[in-house]
């Protein structure tokens, strides 16, 4: 097993030293004209202004000091509030990328909806906190649970208090589906805020996950070692490398672009008849958007284990932290809001299995939609040519419907 997961990187890290290398020419060039090309990369709020939106930036302060970003496509006075919550490195951008009449952010203004996109802690737009500084490991001290415990009750109750109504709806993707089962387990009295939730590629239990992550498995519990290949504090996080890539390594010519897609397919399933690889350097010049090495190892931890629980920081630290040997797992009966689940068969994160265990642990019945397009992959639920037609359509149903939960 370790053998695989050596050559997985190796292979990984020896491509991206060899594309480097070749394009290193390109280095100076990239780097003398650095601050005119940022000039021509829009920030989000541009970027919405560009199409003909009205947008605003909010910032929000949680519980345990961390500055969190929400953006917003303004509505129409009194129009009804949607939540948008990104996933695992991801941002707010991931929302709006497809374009006009393409992203779900736009559709939703488009349909009467007051449009708001959460941020997470440690991601581009939510890298601050009122003591401590991003250079500080105590910073990235946090996984996806202080996520769901103190990001979005902060963002949402925010929100609530400004508008003086409560949520249409919440729509979370990967990750952010994951954050929402925590809060609504562990603060469900926030879930009163919200009138339904709706999870694209939900995750809460990866048993049966087909990405190499699986591979990782076994250093699960060897905090040393596999802190040592996440690193300590900062998970990816969007920097001038990435952009230098998106820039010169992934948009040369298609087969430099096959290359970069093939990469984000590994780890998500291959669905390359969906994606648009003009796209591609405009997805890495903001992504990845960062989160912490915690975060992610906590995720590998659900994958072991194939439960739904707590950090897990070994014997000794959780008999302190939880009076227990094992982390306590979230009680998913709490649960009681209307939810739909949309799932893709193809998808490498969100296993159709683990989704279907989801289900059968949530107390209410749920409506469980299945992506009618074989290949559908995670990332297909954000960037896929058709992801309006298969997805976004549905949701706009849905939300425009009142559903019988009863």
């Amino acid at each position: 097993m370790k053998r695989q997961i050596v050559i997985f990187l190796s292979l990984f890290i020896f491509h991206s030293v060899i594309s480097f290398s070749f394009n290193f020419k390109l280095f100076n060039h990239y780097k003398k004209n650095e601050n005119e090309d940022s000039n021509k990369n829009l920030d989000i709020l541009q970027m919405i202004r560009k199409e003909g939106y009205p947008a605003e930036a909010h910032v929000v302060l949680t519980e345990d000091g961390y500055i969190l970003t929400i953006h917003r496509i303004v509505g129409k006075s009194g129009s009804p509030t949607i939540f948008l919550q990104h996933g695992v490195l991801g941002c707010s951008m991931d929302w709006i990328v497809l374009g006009k009449k393409n992203s779900l952010a736009y559709l939703l203004a488009d349909n009467g909806y007051d449009v708001w996109l959460g941020n997470f802690r440690g991601n581009t737009y939510s890298k601050a906190h009122i003591s401590l500084s991003p250079k500080n490991l105590t910073f990235w001290d946090f996984s996806w649970h202080e996520s769901g415990i103190y990001d979005l009750p902060a963002m949402i109750t925010y929100i609530v208090k400004l508008k003086e109504n409560s949520l249409r709806a919440y729509i979370g993707f990967s990750m952010g589906t994951t954050c929402f089962y925590v809060m609504a387990s562990e603060r469900p009295q926030i879930t009163k805020l919200i009138q339904s939730m709706y999870s694209l590629a939900p995750v809460a239990f990866l048993k049966h996950i087909r990405t190499p992550l699986r591979y990782l498995t076994p250093f699960a519990s060897d905090f040393k070692r596999i802190m040592y290949l996440f690193g300590d504090g900062a998970f990816l996080p969007n920097s001038f490398i990435t952009r230098f890539l998106a820039k010169y390594l992934c948009d040369m010519n298609f087969q430099e672009e096959k290359i970069c897609s093939n990469i984000l397919f590994i780890l998500v399933g291959f669905d390359k008849n969906q994606f648009n690889y003009t796209l591609l350097p405009k997805i890495l010049n903001y992504q990845p958007a960062g989160t912490s090495s915690k975060t992610m190892v906590h995720f590998v931890q659900e994958i072991k284990s194939g439960n739904f629980q707590q950090y897990n920081y070994g014997i000794e630290k959780n008999l302190l932290i939880y009076n227990s040997p094992e982390p306590p797992r979230y009680n998913l009966s709490k649960i009681t809001i209307p939810i739909v689940l949309f799932y893709g068969n193809n998808d490498w994160l969100s296993s159709p299995q683990d989704v279907i265990k989801l289900t059968n642990e949530l107390p209410k019945k749920s409506i469980i939609y299945k992506v009618p397009y074989a290949k559908f992959n995670h990332i297909d639920f954000l960037w896929a040519m058709d992801a309006p037609k298969l997805v976004y359509k549905k949701v706009l149903k849905m939300l425009e419907e009142s559903l019988d939960y009863k």
